[in-house]
C-alpha cells in the first residue's frame, strides 16, 4: 500500500448571508441593467459543479489555488470576448476559426447555441486538461461522453440543413456545371475508345475482328457527335480491311467437312467481316432517313461504293447512291454524281456490272419522276466509255482455231474414256472433271476481267438503257406543251426550266450518236426537227416551243448525227439551216447561252459541206446585222463565221462592193428582204455589207480590226486575220483611240435608234392623216345622200 495523497482543503468560504439582508444600491442596479449582456453568465452558473471543484482540488498548495482560479477566469473572459461582436448573416460573412479549430458563424440565432456549446466544450477540455486536478467517476465520464456525441450529431444535422437551405439558389448552376464536365469527360473517353479499337483493327484485323461489333455498338449512342465519329471510324476500317474479292460463305456441306485450323480461322474472319459489313450498311440506310445524319450516311455510302465496288452488297450501295443523285441538297447531289462518274470511268474495278446496274436504276428514276429531275442526274452518262472494238465480229481464223481446239479436246476425252476400263477410275475421273469446272466457275465469278462475249452483252444492255432514257426525254418534251414567258420579262424567264433534262440529253445524243442503231435514225431526226421548231405539213399546229439555246442544241445534234452516219443516211438538212437563220434574230445575250450559239455556227456553217451561194449570202448578211446589234463576244463569233463563209464562197464577195448586186447573181429575188424566214428567199446578193463600215468604228479594237480587214480585202487577197495579230493590234491601240471609237460607236447606235423612233412617229402620223381623210370622205358621202333624199322627198 502506498502512501495516501494528502488532501489540501480549500480556504473557508465566507459565511452565507440571506438574500433579505443584502442591500443593493441604485447605482449597482443601473449598472447591471445597462450591462445586462455581461451578467448573463450568472444565470448559467452550476453551484454544485463549483462546489465540487472547490472542495475536491488535490495536490495543490494554498498559494497555487489562486493562480488556478485566475487561469480559468482568463479562459472564460477570452471566450466571452470572442463571442461578442457584430452579429451578421452567414451569407454576408466568412466563418471564424477558433483556437480550438472550430468554425463559428456569427449569427443571432446561433450565438447562444455557440455560447452553450463552447461552454460545454470548454468544460470538457478543462476537465480533460485538469485530469490531474479533478477526478471523475466512470459513470460521470460515460454520461459526459454520451452527451458530447449527441451534441455533435445534432450540430452536424443542423449544419447540413443550413447549407442546403443557403445553397438552394446555386444548386441548379452547380448541377449543370457538373453535368457539362462529366459529359466532356465521357465524350473524351469515348473518342479515345474509338481510336484504340480502330487502331487495333488496322494493325491486326484477323486477331481483332471481334472488335467490329464493339464499334457498331458505340454507334448506338445518345450523342450525335459520337455516332458520326463511329460511322467514320468504321468507314476507315472497312476501306482498309475489305479484301480484293467477293466473300462466299461456306455451304452446309462444306461446314460439315473437317478442315484445318487455318481454314477455320479464315472462315470465321470472313463471316464476321461480312456480317459486320452488312450491319454497318443497314445502319447507314437507317441513318439516311434521319435529317441530322442524312449527309454523313450518304457520304459514307458514296466512299464505300467508290473504294470497293467489287465487294458484296454493292447493289444496295448503288441503289442508295442513285436514290440521292437528284437530291435538293447541293452537297449530297454533287457527291453522288461524282461517285457515279468515278464508277463509270474506273470500270476495271468491277468489270462493268456496276455500270449497268447504275444506268438501269437511273433510267427507272427518270421514268418514275416523269423526266422532272435535276440535269446532273443524267449528265453522268457522259462519263461512260464504250469499247467500239467489242462490237466487231471475230476473225474467221480465230473461230477456226477455237473449233479445232474443241474437236481435239473431245477426241482426247473419248480416248481417255476408252482407256479407263475400271468403274472406280471412271468415277474418279468424272469427279475431278466436275471439280475443275466448279473451280473455273468460281474463278470466273471472282475475276475482274470478263470475257469479250460478256463485255459485249453488258455494253449493249448499257447502250439500250441510255438511249431508252434519252428517247423517253425527247418524247416527253414533244408531248408536253407549255407557254413560255415574254422576252421582256427577265425575272420570270431566268431560272424557269420546264424541261431540265433536255440539255444533257442532247449532249449525250451528240456524243454517242455514232453508236445509235440505223433503224432509229429516222425517228430521231424527226424528233429533232419538231423540237427545233419545224411544223409538219400534215399538221398545221406548231411544234413545242423551246428556248433558243435548246433549239440550237437540237440543230447541233442533228448535224453531228448526220456527219457520223454520212454513208448510211440521206436526210435533207435545209430545215435546220432555216431554223438557224431565224434563231439569229431571236437570240438574247441575257437569256440564252453564247457558247451554244458559237458551237452552232461552227458546226453548221464551218464544218459542213459546200454551202449554196444564195444561202451563204443570206447568212453573211444576217451575221453582219447580228454583229452590229450585240456585244463583243457575239460580234466576234459572227464576224469570224462571216469571214469563213466569204472565203469558201467567192461569189458572195460581191457584197463587199459599193454598188448593189443583181442580174444573174441575185437570182429570182432582185430586192433584199431582211424579214424573210427562208435564206433562199431573202435576196441577200442584191444588197451591200454596209454594216462593216459601222463595225470598223467599234469601240472594241478586235472587232474594228476584223471588220476593217474584211472590208478592205478583195479576191484572192482575202485571208483570215491571225489571233496574234489581233492581240498585237489591241496592245498598240491607245486608250484615247479606244474611247473615241467607243463614243463614235454609240453615237451611230443612238442615231439608228432615233431614226427608228422617228420612222415610227412618222408612220403613226401618216396613218392618222389617212384615217382622217377617209373619215372626211365618208362624211361627205353621207351629206350627199341626205341631200338627195330631201330633194327626192
Amino acid at each position: 500500500m502506498g502512501k495516501k495523497k494528502k488532501v489540501i482543503l480549500p480556504p473557508q468560504l465566507p459565511p452565507d448571508i440571506p438574500d433579505e439582508e443584502i442591500e443593493v444600491s441604485e447605482e449597482d442596479l443601473d449598472f447591471v441593467n445597462k450591462n445586462i449582456e455581461y451578467a448573463g453568465f450568472l444565470s448559467k452558473l452550476d453551484a454544485n459543479l463549483i462546489n465540487r471543484h472547490v472542495t475536491r482540488v488535490a495536490d495543490y498548495k494554498e498559494d497555487e489555488l489562486e493562480a488556478l482560479y485566475e487561469k480559468k477566469k482568463r479562459k472564460a473572459s477570452l471566450k466571452k470576448s470572442k463571442e461578442e461582436g457584430l452579429q451578421v448573416d452567414r451569407v454576408d460573412a466568412l466563418p471564424i476559426k477558433t483556437l480550438e479549430g472550430e468554425l463559428c458563424y456569427r449569427t443571432v440565432e446561433e450565438s447562444k447555441i455557440a455560447h452553450k456549446e463552447s461552454g460545454s466544450a470548454s468544460e470538457v477540455k478543462d476537465t480533460d486538461s485538469d485530469k490531474g486536478l479533478v477526478k471523475l467517476t466512470k459513470a460521470e465520464r460515460r454520461q459526459k461522453l454520451k452527451k458530447s456525441k449527441k451534441e455533435a450529431k445534432r450540430k452536424a444535422k443542423e449544419e447540413v440543413k443550413e447549407t442546403v437551405a443557403e445553397g438552394g439558389l446555386h444548386s441548379d448552376v452547380l448541377a449543370k456545371v457538373e453535368e457539362d464536365l462529366s459529359a466532356q469527360d465521357l465524350f473524351a473517353r469515348k473518342k479515345i475508345k474509338l481510336a484504340e479499337v480502330g487502331m487495333a483493327l488496322l494493325e491486326d484485323p484477323e486477331s481483332n475482328i471481334k472488335s467490329l461489333k464493339e464499334l457498331l455498338h458505340i454507334c448506338i449512342d445518345e450523342d450525335h457527335n459520337i455516332i458520326k465519329l463511329g460511322l467514320m471510324s468504321l468507314l476507315a476500317v472497312f476501306k482498309d480491311i475489305i479484301p480484293g474479292y467477293r466473300i462466299r460463305l461456306p455451304t452446309e456441306k462444306e461446314l460439315e467437312m473437317k478442315v484445318s485450323k487455318d481454314v477455320q480461322k479464315t472462315r470465321f474472319y470472313e463471316s464476321t467481316l461480312l456480317n459486320s459489313y452488312k450491319a454497318y450498311l443497314l445502319k447507314l440506310m437507317a441513318f439516311e432517313k434521319d435529317p441530322s445524319f442524312h449527309c454523313i450516311a450518304v457520304r459514307c455510302m458514296c466512299i464505300l461504293l467508290d473504294a470497293v465496288p467489287h465487294f458484296n452488297f454493292r447493289e444496295n450501295l448503288v441503289a442508295a447512291v442513285v436514290r440521292n443523285i437528284s437530291s435538293s441538297d447541293d452537297v449530297v447531289r454533287k457527291l453522288c454524281c461524282e461517285t457515279i462518274r468515278s464508277v463509270f470511268t474506273n470500270e476495271g474495278k468491277h468489270g462493268g456490272q456496276v455500270n449497268f446496274e447504275a444506268v438501269r436504276l437511273i433510267a427507272e428514276l427518270v421514268k418514275a419522276h416523269d423526266c422532272q429531275l435535276h440535269p446532273d442526274s443524267i449528265e453522268v452518262f457522259l462519263s461512260l466509255v464504250f469499247d467500239e472494238d467489242l462490237g466487231k465480229s471475230e476473225p474467221k481464223e480465230e473461230k477456226k482455231e477455237k473449233l479445232s481446239k474443241k474437236k481435239k479436246r473431245k477426241q482426247h476425252l473419248e480416248q481417255s474414256n476408252q482407256l479407263l476400263v475400271s468403274e472406280g477410275k471412271r468415277r474418279k475421273h468424272e469427279l475431278m472433271t466436275k471439280t475443275r469446272e466448279e473451280l473455273s466457275a468460281d474463278l470466273k465469278s471472282v475475276s475482274f476481267a470478263p470475257d469479250s462475249d460478256e463485255r459485249r452483252r453488258t455494253q449493249s444492255e448499257i447502250l439500250s438503257a441510255v438511249f431508252g432514257t434519252y428517247f423517253r426525254i425527247l418524247k416527253h418534251c414533244m408531248n408536253t406543251s407549255f407557254q413560255r414567258p415574254m422576252l421582256n420579262d427577265i425575272s420570270s424567264s431566268i431560272g424557269l426550266v420546264h424541261h431540265p433534262l433536255l440539255g444533257p440529253c442532247l449532249l449525250g445524243l451528240g456524243k454517242f450518236s455514232h453508236l445509235i442503231d440505223l433503224d432509229f435514225m429516222g425517228d430521231l431526226m424527226h424528233c429533232l426537227k419538231k423540237l427545233a421548231g419545224h411544223s409538219d405539213s400534215d399538221n398545221d399546229n406548231p411544234s413545242v416551243s423551246l428556248t433558243v439555246s435548246e433549239k440550237l442544241q437540237c440543230c447541233i445534234v442533228a448535224f453531228r448525227v448526220m456527219r457520223n452516219n454520212l454513208d448510211a443516211l440521206n436526210v435533207d438538212l435545209q430545215e435546220f439551216f432555216v431554223q438557224l437563220y431565224n434563231l439569229l434574230l431571236e437570240y438574247r445575250p441575257f437569256r440564252d447561252r453564247g457558247d451554244v450559239l458559237a458551237e452552232a455556227l461552227k458546226t453548221m456553217l464551218w464544218e459542213g459541206k459546200q454551202h449554196d451561194m444564195h444561202r451563204a449570202a443570206a447568212f453573211v448578211k444576217r451575221l453582219a446585222t447580228f454583229a452590229l446589234s450585240f456585244g463583243s463576244a457575239e460580234g466576234m463569233a459572227a464576224l469570224v463565221t462571216l469571214k469563213h463563209l466569204l472565203l469558201r464562197n467567192s461569189k458572195c464577195r460581191n457584197l463587199l462592193e459599193n454598188d448593189p448586186g443583181g442580174g444573174s447573181l441575185s437570182g429570182l429575188v432582185v430586192k433584199y428582204k431582211a424579214d424573210a424566214t427562208d435564206p433562199h428567199l431573202s435576196g441577200a446578193l442584191a444588197s451591200v455589207l454596209w454594216e462593216l463600215s459601222l463595225l470598223s468604228k467599234h469601240y472594241n479594237p478586235s472587232i474594228s480590226g476584223m471588220a476593217s480587214s474584211i472590208s478592205s480585202k478583195r479576191g484572192s487577197e482575202f485571208v483570215i486575220i491571225d489571233a496574234e495579230k489581233v492581240r498585237s493590234l489591241e496592245s498598240e491601240m491607245d486608250e484615247d483611240v479606244i474611247e473615241r471609237k467607243f463614243e463614235e460607236h454609240f453615237i451611230v447606235l443612238r442615231d439608228i435608234e432615233e431614226n427608228e423612233k422617228l420612222r415610227l412617229e412618222l408612220n403613226k402620223t401618216s396613218s392618222a392623216l389617212r384615217l382622217y381623210e377617209e373619215y372626211k370622205q365618208q362624211r361627205k358621202l353621207k351629206q350627199k345622200r341626205k341631200q338627195k333624199k330631201q330633194n327626192g322627198g
